[in-house]
């Protein structure tokens, strides 16, 4: 039950020099020269020394979750080791956003309208991206402390939508109400509001995605054709806001259209190279750490970049994006019974499967109409290698009936999501389908 008081949490805010001789000017580009040598070799091509202090200046002030204690011990140089959870948390204030997202006083809510947790493998092998629906009815431990005061404990809560949680508690609270659902530990989050999205698509250079029917939405001001769209800046974010325009105009197909994004994301990143490149990693971190508000956690730039290192190999088919499954409730959605097997599946740190014979439903994304048909199905090539003692001798035909069964380890149908190898396209709504 909602508390009838508590301390209000409040918002976090958020001479000439002279000319230097030709041999010390030569002295000082060779020493600058070699510290970012040293640098890139011990590194593996990351971010220089001048550069990560250029960023850590950069930095919003930070979070201290109480989940980071389980980072003590954990090295700091190369890829991190064992596993990560990171929750990314995107909050729909306006507060210094400008005036293009309404009034700052009066149209904001402090909501985290995105709420996504990104696991990465013990092992580095696969990783996935949990999205969880806004309107989710979740329960509140009560653990979490009032932003405003750290010394006063706020009441539990019982059913109350998941967007609500940052206006009660902050950033530490949604990361220990997405503990408490999935059951496991989450040491590092990060706040992003508006243009701090529009930023980051900028920083990478852009994303192209695919729409397969036009977009049209009034409440974002996003008009998309049908066909391949490069998004960056101001597009990007109205394309990842977008919900009357694509699915079936609910968050879900929201989730479905940020999706084909993060796909089409991680797919770009690991085709040019960019997590090998140090002026495209500078510049991506330094417009991360000016537009969101980091835990403690991952300010450290050498621990940003052991994350980064963690995921530079992971085969796409291995980033697999998933829905939280739900079922409908009143004016929201509540867990569905399957949300117990992906919660099962991050604790266990099992990859998780799609099930490819799940029926499509309205919020999906549509599947590439240029994509070539499929000469196989799933699993043919290691199905072909089993045992072949029941299979007919030459010349002889079988009237068995060939059952069409997911893959080892899959979930259930409605689990329902892509692996960013997988272009997929928005399925776009007119403003005639509203």
């Amino acid at each position: 039950m909602q508390p009838t008081s508590r301390r209000s949490a409040k918002t976090p805010s958020l001479a000439r020099h002279g000319r230097l001789r030709r041999s010390a000017a030569w002295k000082t580009v060779l020493k600058g020269v070699a510290a970012a040598a040293a640098v890139v070799f011990v590194s593996g091509g990351a971010v220089a020394a001048y550069a990560a202090w250029d960023l850590a200046a950069s930095a919003q002030p930070t979070v201290t979750l109480d989940s980071e204690k389980v980072l003590e011990g954990v090295p700091d140089v190369g890829a991190i080791e064992g596993g990560v959870n990171l929750l990314v948390i995107g909050s729909d204030s306006r507060q210094g956003q400008g005036n293009g997202f309404g009034d700052p006083d009066e149209d904001t809510a402090v909501l985290n309208d995105v709420t996504m947790l990104l696991h990465i493998a013990e092992d580095h092998s696969h990783v996935e991206v949990v999205s969880f629906p806004r309107d989710m009815y979740v329960s509140v431990p009560g653990t979490c402390t009032d932003p405003a005061d750290p010394s006063e404990e706020l009441s539990a809560l019982s059913s109350v939508k998941l967007n609500s949680v940052l206006s009660y508690g902050g950033m530490d609270c949604v990361v220990k109400t997405v503990e408490e659902l999935t059951g496991v530990t989450i040491p590092f989050a990060g706040i992003v509001q508006f243009m701090g999205v529009a930023g980051l698509s900028e920083a990478v250079g852009g994303v192209e995605v695919c729409v397969a029917e036009p977009i049209e939405d009034e409440y974002t001001d996003l008009n998309l054709s049908a066909g391949m769209h490069e998004l960056a800046g101001l597009e990007a974010l109205q394309f990842l806001r977008t919900r009357h325009g694509v699915g079936d105009g609910s968050d879900l197909g929201r989730i479905s259209n940020q999706q084909v994004f993060l796909s089409a994301l991680a797919r770009k990143l690991q085709s040019d190279g960019t997590l090998g490149d140090p002026v495209k990693l500078y510049s991506i971190a330094k417009v991360a750490l000016a537009n969101m508000q980091l835990s403690s956690s991952l300010t450290d730039p050498t621990r940003m970049i052991s994350i980064a290192k963690a995921m530079k190999d992971v085969d796409l088919s291995k980033i697999a994006f998933i829905q939280y499954p739900t079922g409908y409730m009143d004016d929201g959605v509540v867990p569905a019974e399957s949300a117990e097997l992906v919660n099962q599946a991050l604790q266990n740190d099992e990859p998780i499967t799609f099930d490819p014979n799940a029926d499509q439903t309205d919020f999906a994304s549509a599947a590439d109409p240029n994509a070539p048909a499929a000469s196989s199905a799933p699993n043919a090539d290691v199905a072909a290698q089993g045992d072949s003692s029941d299979a007919p001798a030459d010349g002889e035909s079988s009237d068995a009936p060939v059952e069409s069964t997911p893959p080892p380890g899959s979930l259930p149908g409605d689990v329902t999501g892509q692996t960013a190898d997988e272009v997929r396209c928005s399925a776009g709504r007119t403003l005639a389908d509203q």
